[in-house]
């Protein structure tokens, strides 16, 4: 349907049809700036998950890497090849394991889980099984 030109329509009409338009412009606006910021909370959340698994991992590597070089210059200061290294070695996956224990406890005490989370069997799949 072809709108009428400009002489012939009603008094008042175009107002109404531009404030329409912008009604409508603006709520798609704001649509449009609800799923941005949705979008950005959720991949902010999974580079900073990313972030932490890196941390974890690097700190455990180097924890094992610092007590084989210890271990290493040891050896070739004492002239034992390659025992104290080995226990070094062992010395510094304990140091590690126990790094990452207590960054991830840190970690969960900054930023505890959602209280909604689905973190295990609900009560009613147990009385499922029965």
């Amino acid at each position: 349907m072809a709108n009428p030109p400009k002489d012939q329509r009603p008094e008042g009409s175009e107002g109404k049809v531009t404030s329409d338009l912008a009604s409508r412009i603006a709520a798609a606006k704001r649509d449009r700036a609800v799923e941005e910021a949705e979008t950005s909370r959720r991949a902010s959340g999974d580079t900073s998950q990313m972030g932490r698994a890196v941390r974890l991992g690097s700190e455990f590597i180097a924890a094992i890497l610092v007590g084989a070089g210890i271990g290493y210059l040891l050896d070739l200061w004492l002239n034992t090849r390659p025992w104290i290294m080995l226990v070094m070695v062992l010395v510094g996956f304990a140091a590690g394991i126990l790094n990452v224990t207590r960054s991830v406890a840190e970690l969960n005490k900054a930023a505890p889980p959602p209280k909604d989370a689905d973190l295990g069997p609900a009560d009613e799949d147990e009385d499922d099984d029965r």
